[in-house]
């Protein structure tokens, strides 16, 4: 049996092979991107480093640049998914370096973005909120954004988160959750990281936390958010101990810091008193209820939602 070394060197030497071989070589020498490289190079790069390095030449023009051949970055076709090649001469050889494409950027700073949300119970339509979505026909609505883009903009002109955010309160479905995901994601895009939180569902879940014990871990994360969203505050079915030891250490904590805290509502200011001063029980606790609203009053500054239900739509 002819050794393989010997069927190679024999199929190197026959004029089909040879004559595809300097074809491949015209088209790879002809590719805008190697002459490129090899005019910037000129003074380093003789034939023979040409020659050796015609395998990667020849990589680099198969495969795409500036994304150009690839219509997302799911179907990217080159080697390495999101990156592209990019020829380098080191030690006197050609070679290649993969660097991040255009569309892997993207992906990269999307993901980032996304990173500076944590969202907890709340649903994806809110999370994917912009305020350039936020429909401003109702007097009330414009209120709000106006609140919310002065925020942003102080944010812009200080470089220094805001002390006080906002209590946006209103009847059922006219968009102060969607306006929590909104501002969330505007901050995102500045790479400041928020905690968006349903109140009713993230209490039962302290509740069960108790359990696994996993209830102090997961108060520290909520009240050091460098900005909090409460969604639905005063929706819960609310107890002396939701009431002081989770919602009043939270925000306890949020005044002392003097973070940026946001809070919607159904209730305005005297109602959600209201609703805090009476428990799960009956009991009427006036006085710690007042505690809390004094920690709320001191975050947020009161802005009223009115108008149509979007969810009636």
């Amino acid at each position: 049996m002819e050794r393989i070394n010997e069927t190679l060197k024999r199929m190197v030497q026959t004029p089909e092979f040879s004559s595809r071989l300097d074809e491949m070589k015209k088209e790879v020498l002809e590719d805008p991107g190697v002459q490129k490289f090899l005019e910037e190079n000129a003074g380093d790069i003789s034939k023979r480093i040409v020659d050796r390095g015609l395998s990667k030449l020849y990589e680099y023009k198969s495969q795409s640049h500036d994304c150009r051949s690839c219509e997302s970055l799911e179907h990217c076709m080159n080697v390495m998914k999101g990156y592209e090649p990019k020829l380098v001469l080191e030690r006197g050889l050609i070679g290649l370096e993969y660097i991040r494409c255009q569309r892997g950027i993207i992906e990269d700073e999307r993901r980032k973005v996304t990173s500076m949300i944590n969202s907890i119970h709340m649903p994806k339509e809110v999370m994917e909120a912009r305020l350039s979505d936020v429909d401003v026909n109702d007097g009330s609505r414009v209120v709000a954004v106006r609140a919310a883009v002065d925020f942003l903009e102080e944010l812009n002109r200080t470089n220094t988160l805001p002390k006080k955010g906002l209590y946006i309160h209103g009847k059922f479905g006219v968009g102060k959750s969607y306006l929590l995901g909104a501002l969330a994601n505007e901050l995102a895009v500045k790479h400041i990281h928020s905690v968006v939180v349903y109140v009713p569902e993230f209490l039962r879940e302290m509740k069960q936390a108790i359990q696994d014990q996993s209830l102090s871990e997961k108060i520290e994360f909520v009240k050091k958010a460098p900005v909090l969203m409460l969604d639905d505050l005063g929706a819960e079915v609310m107890s002396s101990w939701t009431r002081d030891e989770i919602i009043g250490t939270i925000l306890h904590y949020r005044m002392s810091e003097q973070l940026p805290t946001f809070i919607t509502s159904n209730f305005n200011y005297s109602e959600l008193e209201h609703h805090l001063s009476v428990t799960q029980r009956g009991e009427k606790e006036v006085v710690k209820a007042g505690r809390i609203m004094e920690r709320i009053r001191a975050l947020t500054i009161p802005i009223s939602l009115q108008g149509k239900n979007w969810r009636e739509e």
